[in-house]
């Protein structure tokens, strides 16, 4: 065999091999398909949670939408207000929303804001009817309102906005496990 025909072979062989390792695999390299959830009828859960009217929105507000009525509505930082940011597969947050429903009873209590984000806006009307809870809530499907805080990725988050406008983050206690302590966070 001449060097000619051993290059030939050569490069017939990486070429082959090329080929081989590119040819794309049956099945294995695409993830199963993922059943499709059935469409969820919005007006129907609004009307199971029966959530108290969000509060008017705000001239220069970022744009969410609001859980009980379905409508944009702006959430400016104007305080007093305490905004909690919650999704529907994070464990401490339900058990703190009932905790924040309770305190925003409370006569005098600083308006709470919960704020859906990570979830499916049909989910979280779900879970807070399931849960009893009927604060005016709203959804930040861009999670614009996260992004204007700077608020971690870690649930729950809340902040404090303060009648000057001043904002801060509640880090003690992490999760609300009291109206007390709520109290004691807005002071």
């Amino acid at each position: 065999m001449n060097t000619r025909t051993r290059w030939l072979v050569a490069v017939l062989v990486l070429a082959v091999a090329g080929v081989v390792a590119l040819w794309p695999r049956g099945g294995a390299e695409q993830p199963p398909p993922r059943p499709e959830r059935p469409t969820q009828d919005l007006a129907a859960l609004r009307q199971q949670a029966s959530l108290r009217q969000c509060l008017p929105g705000s001239e220069g507000g970022v744009q969410v939408t609001c859980l009980g009525d379905g409508t944009r509505t702006a959430v400016a930082l104007k305080g007093p207000l305490l905004i909690n940011f919650w999704a529907t597969w994070c464990v401490p947050c339900q058990d703190e929303l009932r905790v924040l429903d309770t305190y925003a009873q409370r006569p005098g209590a600083v308006p709470v804001l919960p704020v859906l984000v990570e979830s499916r806006e049909g989910d979280g009307l779900e879970l807070l009817a399931k849960l009893g809870v009927k604060l005016p809530s709203v959804f930040d499907d861009a999670d614009a309102l996260r992004r204007q805080l700077k608020a971690p990725k870690s649930l729950p988050a809340s902040f404090v906005v303060q009648a000057d406008g001043t904002v801060r983050q509640v880090t003690n206690p992490l999760v609300f496990t009291s109206p007390d302590q709520v109290g004691e966070a807005v002071r």
